[in-house]
């Protein structure tokens, strides 16, 4: 499978934050650019867009990149939205379906291969654990969205199934301090999974995990504390105040080009 022209949709999931890279825009690398650059060695031609932009929710990820995407004429489109959605207060997944299924259908209709994301499961405990819910039903309309449109399904919620490792797909290894973002080893097994719905051979490999430290209950429970006011604490006051993280962001690679492996291959 051979694709020319790739372009990446979304919010922070597919800018890459977690995944940190200072010689790359925006100082991340990210499982995007990781397929991207095992894409760009079968395709001499190859060129990679890369839209997302951390914060956006899901009527600003269409409204502001489908049709920029569509008019670099893509033969390949990823598109993750509506995590930031999920994750407040009040969220309408109905209507947030319809209006994803409209602008799938837009992508679709170009005639560029589609790849939509389920939502990872948060497992039953931690903080998305109240709302494992809404994580669920979103992936039933994103599912739906799929087949209407023959998109592929680069499945987070079963990837667990799949992992390269003998761990949950909530494991705090996969994922960024921040424990809102992946990390590193979660963007690589990200990008080795949509690889592997597409396809398209790779010789990606899980990245190492280290040991999970033992801690005592006070140990935790001070970690806790210092990520409540590291991370959650400002988080919160964003929504409070109408702010994003994204407000002053930039696209990484707003047109089509070449993507450079690390090293400079």
């Amino acid at each position: 499978m051979a694709f020319s022209r790739y372009v990446a949709l979304g919010d922070s999931f597919t800018e890459g934050v977690g995944d940190p890279d200072p010689t790359r825009p925006n100082g991340l690398r990210g499982w995007a650019d990781r397929v991207a650059e095992v894409l760009a060695a079968k395709e001499p031609d190859f060129g990679y867009a890369n839209l997302a932009i951390r914060g956006r929710k899901l009527d600003a990820i269409l409204r502001e990149q489908v049709e920029p995407a569509l008019a670099l004429e893509p033969d390949l489109v990823t598109l993750y939205a509506g995590a930031n959605d999920i994750v407040r207060p009040k969220v309408d997944l109905d209507a947030l379906a319809e209006e994803y299924d409209v602008a799938v259908g837009k992508l679709a209709a170009s005639g560029a291969r589609i790849v939509l994301f389920t939502a990872f499961d948060p497992g039953s405990g931690g903080i998305y654990a109240p709302i494992r819910g809404r994580f669920a039903l979103y992936n039933e309309h994103v599912r739906s969205i799929a087949d209407r449109h023959g998109a592929t399904i680069a499945d987070s919620w079963r990837v667990a199934q799949r992992l390269p490792y003998d761990v949950a797909a909530h494991d705090p290894r996969l994922w960024d301090v921040d424990r809102m973002h992946l990390g590193p080893a979660g963007h690589q097994v990200t990008a080795m999974m949509v690889l592997d719905a597409l396809g398209v051979e790779h010789d990606l490999e899980p990245l190492p995990l280290p040991d999970l430290p033992t801690l005592t209950r006070r140990e935790r429970l001070r970690a806790d504390a210092a990520w409540a006011r590291g991370y959650l604490a400002p988080w919160i006051q964003r929504r409070l105040t109408g702010r994003s993280s994204g407000d002053l962001v930039e696209p990484k690679f707003p047109t089509i080009g070449r993507v450079v492996s690390p090293g400079g291959e």
